[in-house]
């Protein structure tokens, strides 16, 4: 089957501002229309909780800005359609008769609703849910907080006011969520934890993107050591490019504004989490290195060799090894046991040491 051709659209066209929920769904209806024959590329706006006015002495790394947005909940990075696309495409056949609820998306601007709307039909969707959160500040005769409930019909692209803010943890939302069979989205970084938690006390299936220090939170961990949680299959390392408002101010080593004046910042150390399983989970991780005490020292403080990367560990060796987080990148439960990490082993000193020397995070492994 062939793809459908993308059209460039010139960007201020999703620029606009919601005037009138009519106006709002005529737009959607539109969009409607020509999914049925292209796919449309656009960029997601969304405005900022509060403003950041920490100054600094250098420009700061991407990762350093989300350790930021994390601590003072200034966290409205979107994700580029480009993304979303590589991602989506190892679930195709999952997604046949399910309904999909994007929690933290504007059905008006979300480069997430935006997919499901274009792929609705190839995809073989039910239903589509899409909630707009919005804090009471921003609250105003023209700007309210929406969702749709779209059913393949122009009909259902018709926005509707939500009765609060669209907060992910209202009672509203947990009504939608109760209905969804899938969760896809970026949720705030700031409520990574809330968020996860809230996905496995309702039992959901879930495509989220995340922060790869997450693999350490013990709200995920626990899920990612009982084979319950793990990364996607379209990013592995490298940065990422997000879009951020235009009061945004742009600390980071690695920006950009383009022709209209968007603001662009690249981002290290991002992941898609999922529990949802696909063929290339399994791929067998290739294993060249040849075990030495020289080369891999134990652990001061756990019966374990330590194994600086990925790549390096020994194929020869049957005991367990500490690795990096990012292990979890390549993790094939066919080809490796999770045993723990320094928390859920009560680890001395809470951390791996390795002839006096404390090491970063690892997690703690054995061949199967």
């Amino acid at each position: 089957m062939s793809h459908p051709q993308t059209l460039q659209i010139p960007f201020p066209e999703f620029m606009l501002s919601i005037p009138t929920i009519q106006d709002s769904s005529q737009k959607l209806q539109l969009e409607h229309e020509k999914s049925k024959n292209i796919c449309i590329s656009h960029k997601k706006i969304v405005p900022l909780r509060e403003k950041y006015t920490g100054r600094s002495t250098r420009r700061m790394t991407g990762s350093e800005l989300l350790n930021i947005a994390q601590a003072n909940k200034k966290d409205e990075f979107y994700t580029q359609l480009a993304d979303i696309e590589a991602e989506l495409k190892y679930y195709k056949k999952y997604f046949k008769g399910k309904i999909v609820y994007c929690n933290c998306d504007d059905s008006e601007v979300s480069n997430f609703t935006k997919f499901f709307i274009n792929h609705f039909q190839d995809y073989k969707i039910k239903k589509l849910i899409s909630t707009c959160y919005k804090p009471l500040s921003q609250f105003n005769e023209t700007s309210i907080p929406t969702y749709i409930v779209y059913d393949g019909t122009p009909e259902s692209l018709t926005p509707m006011p939500l009765k609060g803010n669209g907060d992910f943890r209202s009672d509203e939302c947990v009504d939608f969520l109760q209905q969804a069979d899938v969760v896809v989205t970026n949720p705030p970084f700031s409520l990574f934890r809330e968020f996860v938690k809230l996905l496995y006390d309702y039992q959901k299936y879930f495509l989220i993107i995340g922060n790869v220090n997450a693999i350490s939170y013990k709200e995920c961990f626990k899920h990612i050591l009982n084979n319950k949680m793990w990364l996607g299959q379209s990013i592995h390392s490298g940065d990422r490019e997000f879009q951020v408002p235009q009061d945004y101010p742009l600390e980071a080593a690695n920006f950009r504004i383009d022709a209209n004046g968007n603001k662009f910042i690249r981002v290290k150390g991002v992941r898609w989490f999922t529990n949802i399983d696909c063929d290339e989970r399994y791929k067998h991780l290739p294993l060249t290195s040849v075990y030495s005490p020289e080369k891999y020292p134990k652990f001061d403080n756990i019966d374990a060799i330590n194994v600086g990367k990925t790549k390096d560990i020994p194929r020869d060796y049957k005991g367990i090894m500490g690795v990096p987080i990012t292990f979890i990148d390549w993790y094939n439960p066919n080809q490796f046991e999770i045993v723990g990490n320094e928390y859920t082993l009560n680890i001395a000193g809470g951390r791996g040491y390795v002839n006096g020397k404390r090491l970063y995070s690892r997690i703690f492994i054995r061949k199967v």
